[in-house]
């Protein structure tokens, strides 16, 4: 009977093992052929309106690996999609937060002139570079401030590309300064509100989400 007992951690193990090679090959596989169909002028209308399926699909993997769905998990979500999206509201209208720019029709459904699925974009960064800084054994301070630096380090991945793809657009076709300081304001907010609330961190699955985000962009900004 010990015998039996003792192979059940081992087999959960492995299909825990399993389901993630699995979900990293789905990104890896998605991402690749994304990149591809995005490179192609002929092809690349499509695979831009399928941008929000790609984020949809992302977000889901990665929460799949999370472990404890708690009251404060819950709170974190809504706090980082909606703060997410209103500031993006404000940045639009105001100008104020990131400089002058406007939203493309790639990401999908506007409301007040801004993608609904942008609060999931949001959502992936703080939640993956949180969950990946989160095991060093550091203040939360620099926790907060390592995970906004990640952030801001993708979005400079990010930005020439999501010009070309009608993303957005900045004014004069120029990315402002101002974006970076406004995008590690927010982030660091949000990295705080990743930290402080209670409920577990880590995620197999976050690391392989940026990797694979940031080769796609370096290989789109080479290639498009």
């Amino acid at each position: 009977m010990s015998i039996i007992f003792n192979q059940a951690p081992a087999n959960n193990s492995i299909r825990y093992s399993k389901k993630l090679k699995l979900a990293v090959s789905t990104l890896a596989v998605v991402h690749f052929f994304g990149a591809l169909g995005l490179i192609y002028p002929a092809s690349r209308p499509y695979f831009e309106a399928a941008t929000p399926i790609n984020l949809l699909l992302t977000v889901s993997l990665l929460l799949y690996f999370h472990t404890d769905w708690n009251a404060s998990f819950w709170l974190f979500n809504i706090i980082t999609y909606f703060c997410g999206y209103f500031v993006e509201v404000l940045g639009v209208h105001t100008e104020f937060i990131f400089g002058s720019y406007a939203y493309g029709n790639t990401l999908g459904f506007q409301v007040w002139q801004v993608p609904l699925i942008i609060g999931v974009n949001w959502l992936i960064l703080v939640y993956a570079s949180g969950s990946l800084v989160s095991r060093l054994k550091i203040h939360v301070v620099l926790k907060s401030l390592l995970g906004a630096t990640l952030m801001v380090l993708l979005d400079m991945l990010i930005e020439p590309v999501a010009i070309k793809l009608d993303f957005w657009d900045w004014a004069d076709g120029i990315i402002p300064t101002q974006n970076y300081f406004g995008w590690f304001i927010v982030a660091l907010f949000l990295q705080f509100a990743f930290h402080l609330l209670i409920f577990k961190k880590e995620n197999s699955l976050a690391k392989f989400v940026l990797l694979v985000q940031a080769i796609f962009f370096i290989v789109l900004q080479t290639t498009i």
